[in-house]
């Protein structure tokens, strides 16, 4: 089976329970919008949290991991802390990509590309160091025009002097945080 051939999917127990559970945690949402407002990446969603929600509620799994939606999903928590309900929404976007990774079709692995160059950023360096970070999507992404894509955008932070040289201040620092984060997802 090459790359771009998938496998096909049905539901497993892992995967129905997982969404059951998230069901069960969502269904206080009583849909105010708050999640939406609150998000500071929900400009670039093609679905908003609110819509999303509701198709937890509704239990469209396919169409919710054919979104980009989770992925945009910056862990911020601004939704949770403003959550009239108290939902842990954050939680349940990291639910949701993690049954992405589960269903692992192209199309996920080509969205959850730049979310796993940004975290492995994160970790290497403390902090996003784009002049990094965009090597490491465009290899994860294993597209081989992606670079075009972004040349003018590079350009233009170039001229603005906005691409800095990777930092070794912040190096490392943040390495026996994800360490330990691993170690307790793997106990549960």
């Amino acid at each position: 089976m090459n790359q771009t051939q998938t496998k096909p999917w049905s539901p497993d127990s892992v995967t129905r329970e997982v969404l059951a559970e998230l069901r069960g945690e969502l269904g206080a949402c009583m849909q105010c919008g708050t999640c939406t407002a609150s998000c500071p990446n929900g400009f670039a969603m093609d679905v908003t949290p609110r819509q999303m929600w509701r198709m937890v509620q509704f239990g469209m799994l396919d169409t919710i991991l054919e979104s980009k939606t989770f992925w945009m999903c910056s862990s911020c928590y601004m939704c949770t802390l403003r959550c009239p309900r108290g939902l842990k929404l954050t939680r349940a976007m990291g639910a949701l990509k993690r049954l992405a990774r589960e269903r692992g079709t192209w199309k996920i692995r080509k969205n959850s590309a730049f979310y796993d160059a940004f975290m492995d950023n994160v970790e290497k360096y403390g902090r996003v160091q784009e002049t990094s970070l965009m090597p490491g999507y465009f290899l994860k992404s294993r597209d081989p025009f992606l670079p075009l894509h972004y040349l003018p955008l590079g350009v233009r932070m170039m001229k603005a002097g906005k691409l800095h040289a990777p930092s070794s201040a912040q190096k490392g620092r943040l390495k026996e945080l994800f360490a330990k984060v691993r170690e307790m997802e793997d106990q549960s």
